[in-house]
């Protein structure tokens, strides 16, 4: 796949089968478009190409609003598009300018000029142009003039659940990373540098990796404990995984740490990903360390009572 950071990067194709949006979490609903798009392109000898935005519309459209998490960051949402077999990926800057196209010059300009559109596949409530004032009369209004097909994919249901972005971010925030993954069609994902930290963990037997997530705007999931992979430079762990404010010890500061099964190297430095596979309980303030020490014997045996079910 080869990726573009900006829409003069690209060089105009013979026969460009496009879909465009912002694509948050890749999810079950987003690889039925994404799956078509290949088999269009396959189909007309063209290439499948996808034009999405960053930062967000929403954090520019609207800046001063910050609640806004994603579930990828851009780096994960490019890892997974490549998997799916896209042939291009334009991750263009969302800007003001960007935003005050008006439907015409969107379709004209962008679509038509610069990705050369011979085959669009949209959702069913794609919108887009100043306002999101454009959509599919726009879409079909130009198709004719400007030589491109229309395909409208409808909205994807699992377990008659119509799935989308802002309910896997929901799932997420309730600690529901089990139904998140399965909405999502994978395991959601945490990636991260291991930092120091005060390691009290280790001093009660369960040393932790501290994990500093860089992107600002990644989603973390609710606080407390949970059932994770961990994958790093040495291979994939079986571990328990931390989020929280540390209420025990009366921490400042919500921490995401990992307790990483049969393993004791030092990997300070390095980045490393967990797999959120299932919540065990919520953050609970303990009466001191030992009390905390024979919680965590017990979620060590909830999270290997999990995997021994998977098994």
């Amino acid at each position: 796949m080869k990726t573009y950071y900006n829409l003069s990067d690209f060089k105009k194709l013979d026969h460009a089968v496009v879909t465009i949006g912002t694509f948050d979490g890749v999810h079950f609903g987003h690889q039925k478009i994404i799956k078509r798009l290949c088999e269009l392109a396959k189909a007309s000898n063209g290439e499948s190409v996808i034009l999405t935005f960053f930062p967000h519309p929403r954090m520019i459209i609207d800046p001063e609003n910050q609640d806004l998490k994603l579930i990828n960051t851009i780096a994960e949402k490019a890892s997974i598009l490549e998997g799916l077999g896209v042939d291009h990926l334009i991750i263009t800057p969302f800007t003001r300018d960007f935003s005050n196209l008006s439907p015409a010059e969107y379709i004209k300009n962008i679509l038509v000029d610069t990705i050369g559109v011979k085959e669009l596949i949209v959702g069913y409530d794609h919108r887009f142009g100043k306002d999101r004032k454009g959509g599919m009369p726009e879409l079909e209004e130009f198709s004719d003039p400007f030589g491109y097909s229309i395909e409208v994919i409808p909205e994807q249901d699992i377990d008659d659940v119509a799935v989308s972005s802002t309910k896997i971010r929901q799932s997420l925030l309730n600690g529901a990373v089990g139904q998140a993954s399965h909405y999502l069609g994978y395991d959601f994902s945490m990636y991260g540098r291991v930092i120091k930290g005060d390691k009290i963990g280790r001093t009660i037997g369960y040393p932790t990796a501290n994990i500093f997530i860089e992107e600002t705007y990644k989603l973390i999931p609710s606080d407390g404990i949970y059932a994770v992979t961990v994958e790093m430079e040495e291979g994939i762990y079986k571990g328990m995984a931390y989020i929280g404010q540390r209420p025990t010890i009366n921490g400042m500061t919500r921490n995401i740490e990992v307790n990483i099964f049969d393993f004791d190297k030092e990997i300070y430095g390095q980045y490393i990903t967990m797999h959120f596979l299932e919540f065990l309980r919520h953050d609970v303030k303990f009466s001191g360390l030992e009390a905390l020490k024979i919680q965590l014997k017990k979620d060590k045996e909830d999270t290997l009572a999990y995997f021994g079910r998977l098994s």
